[in-house]
């Protein structure tokens, strides 16, 4: 039986992933997998499609770096390993950390609360840390002006300068004119 064709069988499965088609990518990169075994990018694929179908966001993220560091690095399927497992473990970590009283979990379809973002941070002893864990993973909701000023007065102090202005500039319309708000352009033109 003749083996198909590595070039086509990876491109179909890249652009079954690309195109969110995850149960597909999978089976396609397992296919791949069985005729070439040592593979590199089949091995990745079947890690990132897999991590798809539980989270978009973050295989696409991961697959979008992973194009990125394979002609650089020769242990790209360690590098994206390890982050996969950083994920889990860092949702894992704030599972345990945000149960309120009544024992139930926050909904993470949507993100963690400010408030219980704030939790994660004194409990990781920094705002930098906390944020680290949960960039890639969830979203803060913020409901109120003041933790959005909090929120990104940290961002700005802590190195997420980027990050602030991204999520000042999406947000500002929301508070026409406050005042309170566009001094936050001004911590940014500081740092």
């Amino acid at each position: 039986m003749k083996k198909i064709s590595k070039k086509n069988l990876l491109d179909r499965a890249q652009t079954q992933f690309s195109n969110a088609e995850y149960m597909v990518s999978l089976q396609s990169y397992s296919l791949l997998l069985s005729d070439y075994p040592e593979l590199i990018e089949a091995k990745i694929g079947i890690y990132l499609s897999d991590l798809g179908i539980q989270n978009s966001d973050d295989a696409q993220a991961l697959f979008d770096y992973y194009q990125v560091i394979k002609e650089e690095e020769v242990d790209a399927l360690e590098i994206i390993d390890n982050l996969i497992k950083t994920l889990d473990s860092s949702k894992s970590s704030l599972q345990e950390l945000l149960i309120d009283p009544i024992h139930e979990q926050v909904e993470y379809a949507d993100g963690i609360r400010y408030e219980d973002f704030i939790k994660l941070v004194e409990a990781r002893g920094n705002f930098k840390m906390a944020f680290e864990d949960i960039m890639f993973s969830t979203k803060v909701i913020i409901t109120q002006k003041d933790e959005f000023i909090d929120f990104i007065t940290h961002l700005a102090t802590q190195g997420f300068q980027e990050t602030a202005l991204y999520y000042l500039d999406a947000a500002s319309s929301s508070f026409d004119g406050d005042q309170e708000i566009f001094e936050l352009y001004n911590l940014m033109e500081q740092k």
